[in-house]
């Protein structure tokens, strides 16, 4: 299994701060569209991602027990 984080507008936009699902196999881009899909959550495409606490790409491979983190993208002044 694999814990899934979203932080901030995401955290709102999935009603939870988390989940944990079975992502293994999947790359990034398939596990962006598989959550978006399931929790009607429209901004994730545009999300930065990191697995383990390291910056991942859409190619990256998820493995068991990974902890995947969803961080949209901010600005500041």
């Amino acid at each position: 299994m694999n814990k899934l984080l979203f932080f901030a507008h995401l955290k709102d936009e999935a009603g939870k701060e988390s989940i944990t699902i079975d992502a293994a196999g999947k790359n990034v881009a398939e596990l962006k569209a598989f959550v978006a899909e399931q929790h009607g959550m429209t901004k994730l495409d545009s999300a930065m991602t990191a697995i383990n606490e390291e910056f991942a790409e859409d190619s990256d491979i998820i493995q068991e027990g990974d902890t995947i983190a969803f961080i949209p993208p901010v600005s500041g002044g």
